[in-house]
């Protein structure tokens, strides 16, 4: 009887751990502490719109680690920065991508977060995405104030880029009701404003976006500079800088001014160390393979990659970042 009673304890573990999958195994907080080596098991990655920076990038990334690494990591098309952080802490994905202000929104419980301050650390900040304001030629718009009445793409639901451009039109004195909103995918926005059917976008993303490639390719259109609203901005999240979107980035006449905004790499508190500390060396280390997936990768800085206040470092990524 007691032999019978250690074999069906042992099925029992056995059962719950198939149960549980190659992902649970990832997810565990087992692994050393000191180690910087990936144990085996599968993870999955939260990146975005396709035709985003993020998506590409994500795709990239999930091969960079599955060819380095006993990890095995695939990336799955999202809606972006609200919904990765949101399904993140849900269990649904392993790591995400998501831009600094939706990030810092999450942790200190605001905004889209209200009141649910969100288990979420820091693998490294990573490259910046530019605020890209697209307008058609013939819509008559010039600035943010123009907006009122006009068919503007404020992004997919529960983005980074919807929270931005919600941002933006309350910083330029637009209020619900003002515009006609499109909440929608980079790609059906593209498709709609070739068409005629909507009459500007904002977008925020890496450059170059291929879709805004696309578009400004095969319409008339130009960008408009936002960064007159950059004061009111900072008084929301002080991530928010200025930069310059260049012009062979889309073949302009000139630059433009840009609102910019860093991005992260995120995870929650319970991502084993090990597998941070090996992910988070992996993107430094093979930085010149990232940017041949996509040049927005170029911007990735060892240097800057700690600054992710409010959001914590993960400890495995510290040890990783502090090894440099």
């Amino acid at each position: 009887m007691r032999a019978l009673r250690i074999a069906s304890a042992v099925l029992a573990v056995a059962l719950v751990a198939a149960a549980c999958g190659g992902k649970q195994a990832s997810n565990s907080s087992s692994g050393s502490s000191n180690s910087c080596k990936a144990s085996s098991g599968r993870i999955t990655i939260a990146t975005g719109n396709t035709g985003g920076v993020y998506y590409t990038l994500g795709g990239g990334l999930a091969q960079l680690i599955s060819d380095n690494t006993p990890l095995k990591a695939t990336a799955a098309e999202t809606g972006a920065s609200v919904q990765n952080i949101q399904q993140l802490v849900a269990g649904d994905y392993d790591v995400a991508f998501a831009l600094a202000d939706t990030a810092a929104d999450a942790v200190e419980g605001k905004a889209s977060f209200d009141g649910k301050p969100q288990d979420i650390r820091a693998l490294a900040r990573i490259y910046p995405n530019y605020t890209q304001v697209v307008v058609r030629v013939d819509s008559g718009i010039n600035s943010m104030a123009d907006m009122k009445g006009k068919r503007i793409s404020t992004g997919s639901p529960k983005s980074g880029t919807e929270v931005i451009a919600n941002r933006l039109l309350t910083a330029a004195g637009l209020s619900d009701g003002d515009i006609s909103a499109q909440r929608l995918a980079l790609r059906p926005t593209v498709d709609q404003m070739k068409a005629g059917q909507i009459d500007g976008l904002i977008w925020s993303g890496g450059l170059p976006t291929p879709e805004l490639t696309d578009l400004t390719t095969s319409v008339d259109v130009k960008f408009i500079d936002v960064t007159d609203l950059l004061d009111e901005l900072k008084k929301v999240n002080p991530v928010y800088e200025d930069g310059v979107l260049p012009a062979d980035t889309y073949g302009l006449a000139k630059d433009v001014p840009s609102i910019v905004v860093p991005n992260m790499l995120l995870v929650r508190s319970d991502f084993p160390n090990n597998n941070a500390c090996a992910i988070t060396k992996l993107i430094f280390d093979k930085k010149d393979d990232l940017v041949k997936v996509h040049q927005a990768a170029s911007a990735l800085d060892w240097a800057k990659a700690s600054d992710t206040a409010p959001v914590k470092l993960h400890p495995g990524a510290a040890q990783a970042l502090d090894a440099k």
